[in-house]
């Protein structure tokens, strides 16, 4: 690893990939190419590396062209539930997004009346998705909250579309299928990550709120089984966001970021980053503390006609919080 930020620390800039700096300027502001600014900037750079490479999850690493203070940030689709999958994609790039998380059966767009976005989608329309995503120059990382079957065929189309979209992480609640997703995980090399909804007092069978069953479910399973945090639920079901981490430590492979407006009410809403009670910067220092490498994905639901103005703030907040970036473990002296 010294290696790899030592040569980081000593090149050149590439002006294909401008780097961004904590203050939110480029390199090319500052003029420095072969200063101290520059090897200083090249080594916040590294952090991204060094998460990749420190986290025992055995997960695809996100590049980290897509990562900014060494976070993958970006957006869970469902924000933009009320648009096609082409304006989710084109709405994540106008919030300062790097990465997308797709859910099942999302419009595919205007143009295409009845399409809806899945796995039994045509290789033409993955491929017009890829153009769109490499248009906007954004990385899809997830695909969930999808029912996956035990049946082996048919769980295995689920996982021919990850592997197709190169996805990290397949996101679910198919508790009963969990030997088929730990084969499959294991032979496509893709992240399954169970997922929770909130605590519903008339379905006592309903255990995936509880961070303690999903710790146990995957307990001793193959490292690409873990979990999907969403923080908005375990509010709604009166877990605090940070003490859930805690429990799945080392095991969360993607988060639903989510602040809310109350504690433990199932009516709570989203509100921007910072300004609600789920702890966002407890959240973010946890997940530095367990070396996280996965995506953090902005789920906002509530006014999902007209939500960007408040998503460009959780974005921007992600993106300014500069304790999470790790920068006082790696800089001598600091």
């Amino acid at each position: 690893m010294a290696h790899v930020i030592k040569g980081l620390a000593s090149s050149v800039p590439d002006e294909r990939f401008p780097l961004v700096l904590p203050d939110g300027s480029s390199y090319k502001s500052h003029n420095m190419k072969n200063t101290t600014e520059w090897r200083f900037a090249a080594l916040f750079a590294s952090f991204a590396i060094v998460l990749a490479c420190s986290a025992a999850i055995a997960q695809a690493p996100i590049p980290g062209r897509y990562r900014t203070n060494g976070l993958a940030v970006g957006c869970q689709a469902n924000t933009f539930s009320r648009f096609t999958v082409f304006e989710a994609i084109e709405k994540t790039a106008q919030a300062g997004g790097r990465i997308i998380e797709f859910y099942p059966d999302q419009r595919l767009s205007n143009e295409d009346a009845g399409v809806l976005w899945n796995a039994n989608v045509s290789d033409e329309i993955i491929a017009r998705v890829k153009r769109k995503l490499t248009q906007h120059d954004i990385k899809a990382v997830g695909y969930g909250v999808v029912s996956i079957p035990r049946d082996e065929v048919q769980a295995r189309l689920v996982f021919e579309f990850a592997a197709k979209m190169r996805l990290s992480t397949l996101v679910t609640e198919s508790v009963d299928a969990i030997d088929t997703l730990e084969k499959l995980a294991k032979e496509y090399d893709v992240g399954v990550a169970f997922h929770h909804h909130p605590r519903r007092a008339n379905d006592r069978g309903y255990r995936l709120w509880d961070p303690n069953y999903i710790a146990g479910l995957i307990k001793g399973r193959d490292t690409r089984i873990g979990a999907c945090v969403d923080t908005g639920n375990w509010m709604r079901s009166g877990i605090r966001p940070v003490d859930g981490m805690k429990i799945l430590k080392g095991r969360i492979l993607c988060v639903h970021l989510k602040d809310m407006t109350e504690f433990g009410k199932r009516d709570a809403h989203e509100v921007p980053f910072g300004t609600g009670t789920s702890d966002i910067p407890g959240c973010l220092e946890e997940l530095k503390r367990q070396k996280f490498a996965g995506d953090i994905a902005v789920e906002y639901e509530f006014n999902p006609e007209a939500n960007l103005p408040d998503v460009v703030r959780c974005i921007q907040f992600l993106k300014n919080y500069n304790k999470v970036s790790g920068l006082e473990n790696l800089i001598p002296g600091s």
